[in-house]
């Protein structure tokens, strides 16, 4: 939902296609016969099932479609990917053969499905990607795994009426924009036409009505549905505390919210009707939303192929792009999904430009959305009851799995701890708090306080997050004399950064103790590019008084470091335009303001990484006259919505990164011939300078090159002050060390190569 979920999503499908299972992919479904036949297995120790407990999924079980990392998980044990990654995250171009790269002192060999040679031609400037694809693969139910597959798949992502979260198609690939022209989606056509539409070129007066009677069902139904859930649970006493609390303020009717949350979501309306409190009632109100969003209208020319994805033979392929894009060999890397299962083999004839499925009409895959199959180490059983039941797959490449069922069991983030520590649970991932690790120390008979979390009962395996925490502050909202890039302007949100800078330390070590760390630059601490401390340029973010001069001496206590930040913020103030007198604000300079708002997605009861540093910014700005309101919501996809609305000057959540560290999605604010970063309207901010480097790190390989050009970025992002990084995070993996060979599981885990990376070897005692 919204572009900013979109992102996320697809950061996750990004690196999950090539880091779940490293040596093998991700993606792809099942057979019939194995969905509907398949059956738990007996409990006998022999076939004693492995047990991971995870949060709630969403059933969308789809390398296509998936919307969640915990869906993603699923259809992953089921699949491969055409390329694979290491340790740290690098593609892996000789999968065929294996390929040895060494980290942290111990030789590791990988394999994959396929070898990719990449080469420039040189009279055309063209980029060449050629795969050769294993002539040993079958899918799960037996079949041949060819390269069909894999242009099928390709094409799928490519459709014009696809909607999932891949970007494949925004690839610079050779003939992309010719084939994807002349088609629309009924749902684009029918919405961008509006209500008072009479022009039926492209639809019915029938449909266009019949529409727009579900649109506004759906709205109205959310809307009460939020009204309810925030009564139910005690965030607001009526339909306006619940407008409000959902971050729609002025709403006082479930109509006023029903036309607050239409003008929020526009045309995204899978995202509007599976929002986290949405009943069956408004999923049922647009059932046949696919009718909508997946058919596809032809409305001129286009191209019947996509001239740079060439079949050479059976085995061999080659993929053609037009410039260099340092992103593009994450997006190639596509999960292998059967055709003869997603598709119609009968439908494909790469001859004749036919590649399993009719353009713009991709029922059949999303008809396969529950039942995952593909060429993974496991196959899909079914999902009953909030447990979804694999079988090892006995073809896969790297050799059958030692553990012949494992289970996924969903509940909630207490229930894991506690099922590892009652022995319902294996293995599971539970929010890695200071209040997680006092209950693995206590289970563990370890001391509260020690270093030592692991023990006889649990151990625990922690890798940083791929991703940070951050505070956003949007330049449209909050500048001076509504011109963004003015000194002034930047001035004026460099002032609240200082603030929310300083408090960093003492709310995250309050939070997550020594499971995370304060960053200074708007980037994953795991990516290779991010700044490190022993840098000659490292700076501590918003340090920096309005002068030039370093707020901060080393011999500073917290106390001191406070008042001196305040200081500063007062200086960035009086610079940036505000009248100043005896220590406080006295007066905005025009388009500016004494009051400012800042959503946090707290659970309406401060359950927030950020929450502290929000709350002891308000009390000290309060000191000098500006007000910081702390705006508490109940939900947090009442956040996206605010956003995109540009109802939110400042607001407080996370990043999902990917294993390339490119920020054309987040930071490109578009030039005559490309559009914006799907993200960048969250900052709104426009720099011919950022846009510039940012295009020339993606036009290169070389990744000495590329990090010099993103701390460039990154320094620049900082000047402009529409981010405060905050928080770099851990995430943990614990494992029943009473039930769990840990001697089988992947070793030496890391960000991008996780526990089930080696998931075959893995073994119960």
């Amino acid at each position: 939902m919204k572009n900013f979920k979109k992102f996320i999503a697809l950061a996750l499908a990004i690196v999950m296609a090539l880091t779940v299972f490293a040596a093998c992919a991700k993606k792809p479904a099942n057979t019939g016969d194995e969905s509907t036949s398949g059956t738990a297995p007996v409990d006998t120790k022999e076939d004693k099932p492995l047990v991971v407990g995870y949060s709630n999924f969403n059933a969308k079980f789809s390398p296509f479609f998936s919307e969640t990392a915990y869906d993603q998980d699923v259809w992953s044990m089921t699949s491969i990917s055409l390329l694979t990654s290491d340790r740290t995250g690098a593609v892996i171009q000789n999968g065929i053969e294996g390929e040895t790269v060494p980290y942290n002192g111990t030789d590791y060999t990988y394999y994959g499905p396929a070898d990719l040679k990449i080469t420039e031609d040189e009279a055309s400037g063209n980029i060449f990607y050629d795969f050769k694809l294993r002539d040993d693969l079958t899918f799960s139910d037996g079949e041949k795994v060819t390269v069909d597959d894999v242009i099928f798949s390709m094409y799928v992502l490519c459709d014009p009426t696809y909607d999932g979260s891949s970007t494949l198609f925004a690839q610079p690939i050779l003939g992309m924009k010719e084939y994807r022209s002349g088609m629309d989606t009924l749902l684009n056509l029918l919405f961008n036409a509006g209500k008072e539409n009479t022009d039926f070129t492209y639809f019915t007066e029938e449909q266009q009505k019949a529409f727009w009677e579900k649109y506004d069902a759906a709205t109205l139904g959310l809307a009460n549905d939020i009204i309810d859930y925030c009564i139910e649970n005690g965030y607001a006493e009526d339909a306006a505390g619940a407008a409000s609390a959902w971050g729609y303020d002025g709403a006082t009717t479930a109509e006023e919210l029903a036309a607050k949350l239409q003008e929020a979501y526009g045309a995204d309306v899978a995202g509007m009707i599976n929002t986290e409190t949405a009943t069956k009632s408004v999923d049922d109100l647009f059932a046949d939303l696919g009718d909508y969003s997946g058919t596809g209208i032809t409305t001129g020319e286009s191209a019947p192929n996509i001239e740079g994805i060439q079949k050479i033979d059976d085995y061999n392929m080659r993929v053609v792009l037009t410039e260099v894009d340092a992103t593009a060999i994450y997006q190639l890397g596509v999960t292998i999904a059967p055709l003869h299962y997603y598709g119609n083999a009968d439908e494909f004839d790469y001859a004749n430009n036919k590649f399993g499925f009719t353009k713009g009409d991709l029922s059949s895959v999303r008809a396969k959305t529950t039942q995952p199959l593909g060429a993974g180490p496991y196959k899909f059983l079914k999902y009953e009851d909030g447990v979804v039941y694999f079988e090892a797959n006995e073809s896969y490449f790297k050799g059958a799995p030692k553990t012949k069922y494992i289970n996924f069991i969903e509940g909630s983030d207490a229930d894991k701890l506690n099922g590892v520590t009652t022995g319902t649970i294996d293995i599971t991932d539970p929010s890695f708090s200071e209040q997680t690790v006092k209950a693995i120390q206590a289970a563990n008979g370890i001391a509260e306080g020690s270093d030592e979390v692991s023990g006889d009962k649990i151990t625990v395996n922690t890798v940083d997050n791929l991703g940070y925490g951050y505070i956003g502050i949007s330049a449209k909202a909050v500048n001076v004399g509504g011109d963004i890039a003015s000194d002034a302007s930047k001035n004026l949100r460099k002032a609240f950064a200082t603030i929310f800078s300083v408090y960093r330390d003492v709310a995250v070590d309050s939070y997550y103790g020594a499971r995370a760390s304060v960053i200074n630059y708007p980037i994953s601490n795991t990516s290779w590019a991010a700044p490190q401390v022993t840098d000659a340029d490292y700076k501590v973010a918003f340090s920096t008084a309005v002068d030039g001069s370093d707020i901060y001496t080393s011999d500073m206590d917290a106390d001191a470091r406070y008042a001196a930040a305040l200081e500063a913020a007062l200086g960035y103030f009086e610079a940036a335009g505000y009248t100043v007198a005896d220590g406080k604000v006295t007066a905005a300079p025009e388009g500016a303001s004494l009051s400012y708002e800042l959503w946090i997605p707290a659970d309406g009861n401060g359950d927030h990484p950020s929450f502290m540093i929000v709350t002891l910014a308000s009390q000290a700005l309060a000191k000098i006259g500006i007000e910081l309101v702390v705006k508490d919501l109940a939900d947090s996809s009442a956040l996206w919505d605010g956003i995109e609305a540009d109802e939110v000057p400042m607001w407080c959540a996370a990043w999902g990164a990917t294993v390339d560290p490119d920020m054309y999605q987040i930071y490109f604010s578009g030039n005559d011939s490309l559009e914006a970063g799907g993200s960048n309207y969250m900052y709104d901010i426009a720099d011919p300078e950022l846009n510039q480097m940012i295009l020339d790190a993606r036009a290169s390989f070389d990744q000495s090159y590329r990090k010099t050009i993103y701390k460039q970025c990154l320094d620049l992002i900082v000047d402009w002050a529409v981010e405060v990084p905050v928080y770099q995070r851990q995430n943990a993996i614990i494992f029943s060390t009473e039930r769990v060979n840990l001697d089988t599981v992947t070793p030496d885990i890391t960000t991008f190569y996780g526990w089930m990376s080696e998931i075959e070897n893995t073994v119960l005692k």
